[in-house]
């Protein structure tokens, strides 16, 4: 099993910054690929981003592309994303996902952190 907390999420302006963080624990060495998710009011889950833990190259969602940068500490466990030029629209609970070695979808899902843009 493997365990994901959330972190760093809050109220913010429109056009200000925040940067959440996704703490992995349990078997993370069996698991590839990371990605942030999020749900917004009414709306369904939609991905944001993802990243391997080695290697690869970053995948957005366009919407995100050019504002959000999601990065790793393999070393701690840890992912980020840096979320800049925020927009009302970005209001959601931003949710951290795994996924195992030679998955296909995602296996584990932290509990979220709630972001809201005020414009």
């Amino acid at each position: 099993q493997v365990q994901l907390v959330e972190s760093g999420g809050g109220l913010v302006q429109a056009g200000g910054s925040l940067k959440l963080s996704c703490t992995a624990s349990g078997r993370t060495f069996n698991t590839n690929i990371m990605g942030w998710f999020r749900q917004g009011p009414g709306k369904e889950r939609e991905f944001v981003a993802r990243i391997k833990w080695i290697g690869g190259t970053p995948y957005y969602a366009h919407s995100v592309q050019g504002r959000f940068t999601i990065s790793r500490d393999h070393a701690k466990n840890i992912i980020y994303l840096q979320m800049n030029g925020l927009k009302p629209e970005d209001t959601a609970v931003y949710y951290c996902a795994a996924m195992e070695n030679g998955g296909s979808s995602y296996n584990y899902w932290g509990q979220g952190t709630q972001v809201t843009v005020s414009s």
